[in-house]
């Protein structure tokens, strides 16, 4: 109860003075987030009070994606619309070993929490007893980086979350502490996780041309189609929190995206493409557009489709 249901009067209101306190002298706007997130979730549903904090959240998350910076970042973004996928690739290159020189410390931080190594275990026995420890711990890596970009942009936002919990032969979550309010920032988080996972996926595929390996191959390629999966915009997978930000007209260019990227595809993700063109028929027709256009959404989403169908159906020379 956040409110007193007789009087109205709120319950948490010393907790809330002292939060908005501690909000307007905040150093960073990541920091300002976290405060007015937390008197956010203490304040009635749909109350005036909640309505101008969402506005104050609003405004800070363009801030705080500024001051983040990384991967994840708009300059993808515009890379992708602006440039083939083979630019594209070339790019990452260089950002690859970047990501692996910065966010190294945010990686080897979410193998501190005991619940994510002792899910991971689980999900790594699982995959062993399938297909051979060396594949394993392959698809492992890459769903625990998909996760922790999920966390690293919720830690930009000013979001707390719990650590990744993996869920064996299923995949993996990030549990919230709190909701987030608006579909501009819903989607920055769900399309974090696949543009790590795509980051993953590059590693490997770069480590098996340098090694002439069939085993990073498959592991290159497998997160791939993962990661491509999660694009369907249907039920709790990321492609609908990226929709959900999506106007009419962004629908249209998402739908005609991943259609042509199915009709283009010549690898092994021509399946996993199908089923994201029914998720997106599903969804184009069943839920309302967002008011507002969100490019930056839609070049992410739009880049992710179309390089990750590219390394479903890269061949390497073994």
């Amino acid at each position: 109860m956040r409110a007193c249901p007789s009087c109205g009067a709120l319950v948490f209101v010393d907790e809330l003075k002292r939060l908005a306190l501690a909000a307007d002298r905040a150093a960073t706007p990541v920091e300002a987030l976290g405060h007015w997130r937390q008197a956010y979730a203490l304040l009635p549903e749909g109350s005036r009070q909640q309505q101008v904090i969402a506005e104050k959240i609003t405004a800070l998350v363009p801030e705080a994606e500024r001051a983040g910076g990384g991967m994840g970042g708009s300059k993808w973004g515009k890379v992708a619309a602006g440039a083939g996928v083979v630019a594209v690739f070339l790019a990452k290159f260089k950002f690859v070993i970047f990501f692996l020189l910065t966010k190294a410390k945010l990686l080897l931080l979410g193998l501190t929490k005991m619940s994510t190594l002792f899910s991971m275990f689980l999900s790594f026995g699982l995959y062993w007893t399938l297909w051979g420890w060396k594949f394993a711990a392959g698809i492992v890596l890459s769903i625990y980086v998909h996760e922790m970009g999920h966390v690293a942009m919720l830690a930009r936002l000013g979001v707390r979350a719990r650590a990744p919990m993996f869920i064996p032969g299923i995949g993996a979550i990030v549990r919230l502490r709190e909701a987030l309010p608006t579909a501009r920032e819903d989607a920055r988080v769900g399309l974090a996780g696949p543009i790590w996972g795509l980051g993953a996926a590059l590693a490997a595929w770069l480590g098996a041309m340098a090694l002439h390996s069939p085993l990073l191959t498959a592991v290159a390629q497998v997160g791939a189609w993962i990661n491509l999966f999660n694009l369907t915009p249907v039920w709790q997978l990321d492609g609908a929190r990226g929709w959900r930000a999506f106007s009419r007209k962004q629908r249209w260019i998402a739908l005609a995206t991943v259609i042509a990227a199915l009709l283009l595809s010549t690898g092994h993700g021509h399946g996993v493409l199908l089923i994201v063109v029914l998720g997106s028929l599903f969804q184009f027709f069943s839920s309302q557009p967002a008011p507002e256009p969100d490019p930056r959404a839609l070049a992410e989403y739009v880049f992710l489709i179309a390089s990750l169908t590219a390394l479903t159906g890269l061949p390497v020379a073994v």
